[in-house]
Protein backbone atom coordinates (compact mmCIF):
# COMPACT_ATOMS: atom_id res chain seq x y z
CA UNK A 1 0.00 0.00 0.00
CA UNK A 2 3.02 2.24 0.00
CA UNK A 3 6.34 2.75 1.75
CA UNK A 4 6.40 1.33 5.25
CA UNK A 5 7.28 4.72 6.71
CA UNK A 6 3.98 6.16 5.47
CA UNK A 7 1.78 3.52 7.12
CA UNK A 8 1.18 5.52 10.34
CA UNK A 9 0.18 8.54 8.25
CA UNK A 10 -2.14 6.43 6.11
CA UNK A 11 -3.76 4.93 9.21
CA UNK A 12 -4.29 8.38 10.71
CA UNK A 13 -5.93 9.69 7.53
CA UNK A 14 -8.10 6.56 7.25
CA UNK A 15 -9.27 7.14 10.83
CA UNK A 16 -10.07 10.77 10.04
CA UNK A 17 -12.16 9.55 7.10
CA UNK A 18 -14.71 7.96 9.40
CA UNK A 19 -17.96 9.78 8.61
CA UNK A 20 -18.58 11.41 11.99
CA UNK A 21 -14.94 12.44 12.40
CA UNK A 22 -14.62 13.59 8.80
CA UNK A 23 -17.68 15.82 8.79
CA UNK A 24 -16.95 17.20 12.26
CA UNK A 25 -13.45 18.17 11.12
CA UNK A 26 -14.95 19.82 8.03
CA UNK A 27 -17.31 21.86 10.19
CA UNK A 28 -14.48 22.92 12.49
CA UNK A 29 -12.27 23.90 9.54
CA UNK A 30 -15.11 25.84 7.91
CA UNK A 31 -15.89 28.01 10.92
CA UNK A 32 -12.21 28.38 11.81
CA UNK A 33 -11.49 29.61 8.27
CA UNK A 34 -14.22 32.25 8.58
CA UNK A 35 -12.92 33.36 11.96
CA UNK A 36 -9.28 33.49 10.85
CA UNK A 37 -9.90 34.84 7.38
CA UNK A 38 -7.53 37.78 7.92
CA UNK A 39 -4.68 35.33 8.42
CA UNK A 40 -5.65 32.96 5.61
CA UNK A 41 -5.84 35.71 2.96
CA UNK A 42 -2.18 36.57 3.42
CA UNK A 43 -0.23 35.49 0.37
CA UNK A 44 2.41 33.60 2.32
CA UNK A 45 -0.22 31.67 4.25
CA UNK A 46 -2.12 30.88 1.06
CA UNK A 47 1.06 29.65 -0.65
CA UNK A 48 1.85 27.51 2.40
CA UNK A 49 -1.64 25.95 2.33
CA UNK A 50 -1.37 25.28 -1.41
CA UNK A 51 2.07 23.74 -0.93
CA UNK A 52 0.77 21.54 1.89
CA UNK A 53 -2.14 20.40 -0.32
CA UNK A 54 0.22 19.49 -3.17
CA UNK A 55 2.54 17.65 -0.77
CA UNK A 56 -0.47 15.78 0.63
CA UNK A 57 -1.49 14.70 -2.87
CA UNK A 58 2.08 13.71 -3.70
CA UNK A 59 2.37 11.59 -0.55
CA UNK A 60 -1.09 10.10 -1.18
CA UNK A 61 0.07 9.00 -4.63
CA UNK A 62 2.07 6.26 -2.89
CA UNK A 63 -1.26 4.61 -2.09
CA UNK A 64 -2.46 2.46 -5.03
CA UNK A 65 -6.08 2.94 -3.97
CA UNK A 66 -5.85 6.75 -3.94
CA UNK A 67 -3.85 6.85 -7.15
CA UNK A 68 -6.36 4.63 -8.95
CA UNK A 69 -9.32 6.86 -8.06
CA UNK A 70 -7.54 10.20 -8.36
CA UNK A 71 -6.12 9.43 -11.79
CA UNK A 72 -9.46 8.57 -13.39
CA UNK A 73 -10.19 10.79 -16.37
CA UNK A 74 -13.68 11.39 -15.04
CA UNK A 75 -12.23 13.00 -11.90
CA UNK A 76 -10.08 15.61 -13.65
CA UNK A 77 -12.98 18.06 -13.56
CA UNK A 78 -13.41 17.29 -9.85
CA UNK A 79 -9.81 18.29 -9.16
CA UNK A 80 -10.41 21.47 -11.13
CA UNK A 81 -13.50 22.13 -9.00
CA UNK A 82 -11.52 21.75 -5.77
CA UNK A 83 -8.60 23.99 -6.69
CA UNK A 84 -10.61 26.61 -8.58
CA UNK A 85 -13.08 26.83 -5.70
CA UNK A 86 -10.20 27.39 -3.30
CA UNK A 87 -8.66 30.00 -5.59
CA UNK A 88 -11.92 31.91 -6.05
CA UNK A 89 -12.70 31.83 -2.34
CA UNK A 90 -9.24 33.12 -1.49
CA UNK A 91 -9.45 35.93 -4.06
CA UNK A 92 -12.91 36.97 -2.87
CA UNK A 93 -12.02 36.95 0.81
CA UNK A 94 -8.72 38.70 0.10
CA UNK A 95 -10.59 41.59 -1.47
CA UNK A 96 -13.31 41.49 1.20
CA UNK A 97 -10.79 41.75 4.03
CA UNK A 98 -9.06 44.67 2.31
CA UNK A 99 -12.36 46.50 1.85
CA UNK A 100 -13.38 45.89 5.46
CA UNK A 101 -10.06 47.32 6.64
CA UNK A 102 -10.47 50.34 4.36
CA UNK A 103 -13.97 50.90 5.71
CA UNK A 104 -12.66 50.90 9.30
CA UNK A 105 -10.08 53.46 8.23
CA UNK A 106 -12.81 55.69 6.80
CA UNK A 107 -11.98 54.96 3.14
CA UNK A 108 -14.23 53.78 0.33
CA UNK A 109 -14.00 50.22 -1.02
CA UNK A 110 -11.57 49.76 -3.88
CA UNK A 111 -14.43 48.93 -6.24
CA UNK A 112 -16.03 52.32 -5.54
CA UNK A 113 -12.84 54.12 -6.48
CA UNK A 114 -12.46 52.00 -9.60
CA UNK A 115 -16.07 52.78 -10.60
CA UNK A 116 -15.21 56.45 -10.81
CA UNK A 117 -12.85 55.69 -13.71
CA UNK A 118 -15.27 55.06 -16.55
CA UNK A 119 -14.23 52.61 -19.25
CA UNK A 120 -16.11 51.71 -22.42
CA UNK A 121 -17.38 48.17 -22.93
CA UNK A 122 -15.63 48.21 -26.28
CA UNK A 123 -12.78 47.48 -26.40
CA UNK A 124 -11.80 47.00 -22.74
CA UNK A 125 -14.41 44.46 -21.57
CA UNK A 126 -14.89 42.62 -24.85
CA UNK A 127 -11.13 42.13 -25.27
CA UNK A 128 -10.95 40.42 -21.88
CA UNK A 129 -13.98 38.27 -22.62
CA UNK A 130 -12.53 37.26 -25.99
CA UNK A 131 -9.22 36.24 -24.40
CA UNK A 132 -10.95 34.22 -21.66
CA UNK A 133 -13.24 32.52 -24.20
CA UNK A 134 -10.30 31.62 -26.43
CA UNK A 135 -8.39 30.21 -23.46
CA UNK A 136 -11.42 28.16 -22.35
CA UNK A 137 -11.92 26.72 -25.84
CA UNK A 138 -8.23 25.85 -26.14
CA UNK A 139 -8.25 24.19 -22.72
CA UNK A 140 -11.36 22.21 -23.64
CA UNK A 141 -9.80 21.05 -26.92
CA UNK A 142 -6.53 19.94 -25.30
CA UNK A 143 -8.34 18.14 -22.49
CA UNK A 144 -10.64 16.38 -24.98
CA UNK A 145 -7.65 15.12 -26.96
CA UNK A 146 -5.48 14.23 -23.99
CA UNK A 147 -8.07 12.54 -21.78
CA UNK A 148 -9.96 9.43 -22.74
CA UNK A 149 -13.71 9.54 -22.35
CA UNK A 150 -14.63 7.33 -19.39
CA UNK A 151 -16.99 5.19 -21.43
CA UNK A 152 -17.44 1.54 -20.53
CA UNK A 153 -19.07 -1.46 -22.12
CA UNK A 154 -22.86 -1.55 -22.60
CA UNK A 155 -24.77 -2.36 -19.43
CA UNK A 156 -24.64 -6.03 -18.57
CA UNK A 157 -26.98 -7.23 -15.81
CA UNK A 158 -24.74 -10.25 -15.27
CA UNK A 159 -21.72 -8.05 -14.52
CA UNK A 160 -22.73 -4.86 -12.73
CA UNK A 161 -19.99 -2.61 -11.34
CA UNK A 162 -19.48 -2.46 -7.61
CA UNK A 163 -19.87 0.31 -6.64
CA UNK A 164 -22.07 1.72 -9.40
CA UNK A 165 -21.32 5.43 -9.30
CA UNK A 166 -22.85 8.33 -11.16
CA UNK A 167 -20.60 10.92 -12.84
CA UNK A 168 -18.83 13.16 -10.35
CA UNK A 169 -21.38 15.97 -10.69
CA UNK A 170 -24.19 13.60 -9.62
CA UNK A 171 -22.26 11.69 -6.96
CA UNK A 172 -23.33 14.24 -4.36
CA UNK A 173 -26.99 13.51 -5.04
CA UNK A 174 -26.23 9.79 -4.98
CA UNK A 175 -24.65 10.25 -1.56
CA UNK A 176 -27.74 12.10 -0.28
CA UNK A 177 -29.86 9.11 -1.29
CA UNK A 178 -28.27 7.23 1.60
CA UNK A 179 -29.86 9.58 4.11
CA UNK A 180 -33.11 10.64 2.41
CA UNK A 181 -35.89 9.15 0.36
CA UNK A 182 -35.44 9.68 -3.42
CA UNK A 183 -38.21 12.27 -3.62
CA UNK A 184 -36.36 14.38 -1.03
CA UNK A 185 -32.76 13.85 -2.18
CA UNK A 186 -33.48 13.99 -5.90
CA UNK A 187 -36.39 16.42 -6.13
CA UNK A 188 -37.07 18.48 -2.99
CA UNK A 189 -33.51 19.44 -2.02
CA UNK A 190 -32.40 20.48 -5.55
CA UNK A 191 -35.68 22.34 -6.05
CA UNK A 192 -35.30 24.24 -2.78
CA UNK A 193 -31.73 25.09 -3.72
CA UNK A 194 -33.05 26.76 -6.87
CA UNK A 195 -35.93 28.52 -5.11
CA UNK A 196 -33.57 29.70 -2.38
CA UNK A 197 -31.27 31.31 -4.94
CA UNK A 198 -34.29 32.88 -6.67
CA UNK A 199 -35.52 34.36 -3.38
CA UNK A 200 -32.17 35.90 -2.43
CA UNK A 201 -32.76 39.30 -4.09
CA UNK A 202 -36.17 39.60 -2.41
CA UNK A 203 -35.26 38.25 1.03
CA UNK A 204 -32.02 40.19 1.46
CA UNK A 205 -32.99 43.88 1.66
CA UNK A 206 -29.68 44.89 3.22
CA UNK A 207 -28.30 47.72 1.02
CA UNK A 208 -24.85 47.55 2.59
CA UNK A 209 -22.06 45.73 0.85
CA UNK A 210 -23.68 45.96 -2.58
CA UNK A 211 -21.31 46.40 -5.50
CA UNK A 212 -18.12 45.44 -3.68
CA UNK A 213 -16.59 42.60 -1.72
CA UNK A 214 -17.23 42.70 2.01
CA UNK A 215 -17.63 40.09 4.73
CA UNK A 216 -18.29 42.30 7.75
CA UNK A 217 -21.49 43.70 6.24
CA UNK A 218 -22.86 40.34 5.12
CA UNK A 219 -21.60 37.83 7.63
CA UNK A 220 -24.76 35.76 7.84
CA UNK A 221 -25.52 35.72 4.11
CA UNK A 222 -21.99 34.76 3.05
CA UNK A 223 -21.51 32.18 5.80
CA UNK A 224 -24.87 30.56 5.05
CA UNK A 225 -24.26 30.41 1.31
CA UNK A 226 -20.78 28.94 1.76
CA UNK A 227 -22.11 26.42 4.28
CA UNK A 228 -24.64 25.16 1.76
CA UNK A 229 -22.23 25.13 -1.16
CA UNK A 230 -19.16 23.65 0.50
CA UNK A 231 -20.58 21.34 3.18
CA UNK A 232 -23.80 20.18 1.52
CA UNK A 233 -22.79 20.16 -2.14
CA UNK A 234 -19.01 19.86 -2.55
CA UNK A 235 -18.37 17.68 0.52
CA UNK A 236 -20.85 14.91 -0.51
CA UNK A 237 -19.23 14.87 -3.96
CA UNK A 238 -15.81 14.27 -2.42
CA UNK A 239 -17.22 11.68 -0.03
CA UNK A 240 -19.02 9.81 -2.79
CA UNK A 241 -15.97 9.87 -5.04
CA UNK A 242 -13.13 8.95 -2.69
CA UNK A 243 -14.68 7.47 0.46
CA UNK A 244 -17.53 5.34 -0.91
CA UNK A 245 -16.38 1.95 -2.13
CA UNK A 246 -17.76 -1.53 -2.67
CA UNK A 247 -21.39 -1.97 -1.66
CA UNK A 248 -21.43 1.81 -1.10
CA UNK A 249 -19.70 1.35 2.23
CA UNK A 250 -17.39 3.88 3.84
CA UNK A 251 -13.67 3.32 3.31
CA UNK A 252 -10.62 5.28 4.31
CA UNK A 253 -8.89 7.38 1.68
CA UNK A 254 -6.12 4.79 1.33
CA UNK A 255 -8.11 1.68 2.28
CA UNK A 256 -8.61 -0.92 -0.50
CA UNK A 257 -12.22 -1.42 -1.50
CA UNK A 258 -12.80 -4.94 -0.20
CA UNK A 259 -16.12 -6.34 -1.40
CA UNK A 260 -16.19 -8.64 1.66
CA UNK A 261 -15.75 -5.86 4.21
CA UNK A 262 -18.07 -6.37 7.16
CA UNK A 263 -20.09 -3.19 7.68
CA UNK A 264 -22.47 -2.50 10.52
CA UNK A 265 -25.74 -2.12 8.61
CA UNK A 266 -28.02 -1.76 11.59
CA UNK A 267 -30.49 1.01 10.85
CA UNK A 268 -33.85 1.67 12.47
CA UNK A 269 -36.63 4.17 12.07
CA UNK A 270 -37.68 6.54 14.82
CA UNK A 271 -40.91 4.63 15.30
CA UNK A 272 -38.94 1.45 16.03
CA UNK A 273 -36.62 3.33 18.36
CA UNK A 274 -39.56 4.84 20.26
CA UNK A 275 -42.10 1.99 20.45
CA UNK A 276 -39.69 -0.91 20.76
CA UNK A 277 -36.37 0.15 22.26
CA UNK A 278 -37.81 3.08 24.21
CA UNK A 279 -40.82 1.19 25.55
CA UNK A 280 -38.61 -1.73 26.50
CA UNK A 281 -36.55 0.58 28.70
CA UNK A 282 -39.57 2.36 30.25
CA UNK A 283 -42.17 -0.38 30.68
CA UNK A 284 -40.24 -3.52 29.85
CA UNK A 285 -42.84 -4.40 27.22
CA UNK A 286 -42.10 -3.23 23.64
CA UNK A 287 -45.06 -2.49 21.39
CA UNK A 288 -45.54 -4.39 18.15
CA UNK A 289 -45.56 -1.88 15.30
CA UNK A 290 -47.99 -4.00 13.31
CA UNK A 291 -50.67 -3.47 15.97
CA UNK A 292 -50.50 0.32 15.70
CA UNK A 293 -52.23 2.57 13.22
CA UNK A 294 -49.68 4.36 11.05
CA UNK A 295 -50.67 7.74 12.49
CA UNK A 296 -50.05 6.52 16.04
CA UNK A 297 -46.94 4.62 15.03
CA UNK A 298 -45.35 7.69 13.38
CA UNK A 299 -46.65 10.21 15.93
CA UNK A 300 -43.18 10.72 17.53
CA UNK A 301 -41.62 11.55 14.18
CA UNK A 302 -44.49 13.78 13.10
CA UNK A 303 -44.35 15.70 16.39
CA UNK A 304 -40.59 16.07 16.06
CA UNK A 305 -40.87 17.40 12.50
CA UNK A 306 -43.68 19.78 13.45
CA UNK A 307 -41.60 21.14 16.33
CA UNK A 308 -38.54 21.52 14.11
CA UNK A 309 -40.40 23.54 11.48
CA UNK A 310 -42.53 25.61 13.88
CA UNK A 311 -40.78 26.01 17.23
CA UNK A 312 -37.35 26.67 15.72
CA UNK A 313 -38.54 29.59 13.51
CA UNK A 314 -40.53 31.02 16.44
CA UNK A 315 -37.46 30.91 18.68
CA UNK A 316 -35.42 32.48 15.88
CA UNK A 317 -37.85 35.36 15.63
CA UNK A 318 -37.38 35.99 19.36
CA UNK A 319 -33.60 35.72 19.32
CA UNK A 320 -33.05 37.63 16.05
CA UNK A 321 -35.66 40.31 16.59
CA UNK A 322 -34.01 42.86 14.29
CA UNK A 323 -33.90 40.40 11.39
CA UNK A 324 -37.55 39.45 11.92
CA UNK A 325 -38.59 43.09 12.10
CA UNK A 326 -36.64 43.95 8.93
CA UNK A 327 -37.82 41.01 6.84
CA UNK A 328 -41.41 40.80 7.98
CA UNK A 329 -43.41 37.63 8.51
CA UNK A 330 -43.55 36.39 4.89
CA UNK A 331 -39.91 36.87 3.97
CA UNK A 332 -38.75 35.63 7.37
CA UNK A 333 -40.83 32.46 6.90
CA UNK A 334 -39.30 31.85 3.47
CA UNK A 335 -35.77 32.31 4.78
CA UNK A 336 -36.43 30.16 7.87
CA UNK A 337 -37.93 27.34 5.80
CA UNK A 338 -34.95 27.16 3.44
CA UNK A 339 -32.45 27.36 6.30
CA UNK A 340 -34.18 24.60 8.26
CA UNK A 341 -34.22 22.31 5.23
CA UNK A 342 -30.53 23.04 4.59
CA UNK A 343 -29.52 22.35 8.20
CA UNK A 344 -31.63 19.18 8.18
CA UNK A 345 -29.11 17.60 5.78
CA UNK A 346 -26.13 17.46 8.19
CA UNK A 347 -28.47 16.69 11.09
CA UNK A 348 -29.83 13.66 9.25
CA UNK A 349 -26.30 12.60 8.32
CA UNK A 350 -25.18 12.64 11.94
CA UNK A 351 -28.30 10.73 13.04
CA UNK A 352 -27.58 8.04 10.46
CA UNK A 353 -23.88 7.77 11.28
CA UNK A 354 -24.07 7.96 15.07
CA UNK A 355 -27.42 6.32 15.90
CA UNK A 356 -28.19 4.31 12.78
CA UNK A 357 -31.45 6.26 12.42
CA UNK A 358 -32.78 5.85 8.90
CA UNK A 359 -36.14 7.66 8.77
CA UNK A 360 -37.81 10.12 11.12
CA UNK A 361 -41.19 9.35 9.59
CA UNK A 362 -41.73 6.07 7.72
CA UNK A 363 -45.16 5.57 6.16
CA UNK A 364 -44.87 2.83 3.52
CA UNK A 365 -48.67 2.72 3.32
CA UNK A 366 -48.57 6.03 1.43
CA UNK A 367 -44.97 5.92 0.16
CA UNK A 368 -43.97 8.80 2.43
CA UNK A 369 -40.59 8.74 4.12
CA UNK A 370 -38.59 11.54 5.75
Amino acid sequence: MGPQALQPFFKLVNWLCQPVVFYTVLLAVFFAALAWRRILVRRRVAIAILTAALVFIGVSAFSPQFLREAAKADNVALWALVFLTGLCLWAGFHQAVRNDERRKAGLQPEESEAAQRELQVWPHLLYLELIVAAFAVALLCFSSVGLEAPLEQPANPANSPNPAKAPWYFVGLQELLVYFDPWIAGVLLPAMTVTGLMCLPYCDPNPEGVGHFSFERRRFAIATYLFGFLLIWVAPILVGTFLRGSNWAFFGLYEPWDTHKVVATGSINLSQFFWQDGMRLVTGQPRALESLHWLVREAPGLILLAAYFTVAPWLGSKVFKNAYRTLGFVRYSIVALHLLVMFAVPIKMYLRWALGLKYIVFVPEYFFDV
